[in-house]
């Protein structure tokens, strides 16, 4: 069955310090009817995202918890390992890992994304904790200690029989990151926008790696997708925007464009790179929204009423998306546009299962 997330807010996003807590945000999506919530890793804009899930685990029943997205640099991936794990313990079986090579969360410590060599190696030692494997260590220097005897291979010894693997997820833009994916993880989450040419492009891409490293060249595809339910379209562009420009923007990340484009996404994506202020990352009203137009709206997002958005993400789903992120809509009821995520749930998502 295909399975509709939606992602939570940390704290630390709000003027407000009593904003909408992940708890609560949990429990909405949960009585909406979402199959999971995610919560971002980004330290400096954010709480911290595995909290907030072991907070969320005891406060619902069903909805399945994840990460999104974690990186591979703030954390050794024991510590990533160990922490999902925890919240799979918590959750009863319902946490999944979403990770990619930083975004925000490095760009606030100075740094641009963990290079690709780098990343797929972490997804490999990650796995390996994940599965209770022992995991090499790289360079060591615990000798100088002079103990009686040490470690040979790092692993978490806690893992193994309580519950389920984790699986991990990986959020992919460009084609080495699709190909690192295709080849460590359970999944890939195509972060391409919804236009099915550029999902198909990505979905090829990964297939092809596996093919090449010898694997069964199947592999289970998700998809950030910017949605807004609404019928006017000048509206839905309004509150879905910043949600639009934030992924846009990794098709663009070095102002080199991945992937195949019409001249009008071109255009955008370029602008929206060389516009883009991450003081006012994921926000409304930033230089870089204001760079979204209708036409590419129409094309990297899924903005308009209940049966255009049932007609485009069903057309993803005959492609083989099997899981989307929908990314746009606030899960606050007091908030002016909760109707837009409640419409989604109760009048798109039973069309498209």
């Amino acid at each position: 069955m295909v399975e509709f997330w939606t992602s939570g807010r940390g704290r630390a996003t709000s003027d407000d310090p009593h904003v909408f807590d992940s708890a609560k945000q949990a429990v909405r999506a949960e009585e909406l009817g979402y199959d999971g919530i995610t919560f971002v890793d980004s330290q400096n804009l954010a709480s911290d995202c595995y909290i907030a899930m072991a907070v969320a685990a005891h406060a619902t029943e069903r909805i399945k918890l994840g990460t999104g997205v974690t990186n591979s640099y703030t954390r050794h991936p024991a510590v990533t390992a160990s922490a999902i794990a925890t919240v799979q313990a918590e959750s009863r079986g319902r946490a999944y890992l979403g990770i990619g090579r930083g975004d925000s969360a490095l760009a606030h410590l100075g740094l641009a994304p963990h290079a690709v060599p780098a990343f797929e190696r972490y997804l490999e030692q990650l796995q390996g904790y994940l599965r209770d494997d022992p995991v090499p260590f790289g360079d060591t220097d615990v000798d100088a200690l002079g103990l009686a005897d040490t470690p040979e291979a790092s692993q978490i010894r806690w893992i193994g029989g309580w519950y389920d693997k984790v699986p991990v997820d990986v959020a992919a833009t460009g084609p080495r990151v699709i190909a690192a994916a295709a080849r460590h993880a359970d999944q890939v989450s195509l972060a391409v926008g919804a236009d099915p040419e550029r999902i198909a492009w990505g979905m090829e891409v990964a297939r092809s790696a596996r093919a090449e490293a010898g694997l069964d060249a199947e592999i289970s595809f998700a998809a950030y997708i910017p949605t807004v339910v609404h019928n006017d379209p000048e509206v839905a562009l309004t509150i879905g925007s910043a949600g639009l420009s934030l992924f846009a923007r990794f098709s663009n990340m070095y102002g080199e464009i991945v992937g195949p484009v019409s001249d009008t996404q071109r255009e955008v994506l370029t602008k929206i790179h060389d516009s883009y202020d991450m003081h006012q990352h994921a926000q409304a009203g930033s230089a870089q929204s204001a760079q979204v137009t209708q036409e590419f709206a129409a094309s990297f997002g899924v903005f308009g009423s209940s049966d255009y958005c049932i007609q485009r993400l069903g057309e993803l789903i005959e492609l083989g998306v099997e899981r989307f992120l929908i990314a746009g809509t606030t899960l606050d009821p007091s908030h002016p546009y909760a109707e837009c995520s409640e419409t989604f749930v109760s009048d798109v998502v039973p069309q498209l299962r």
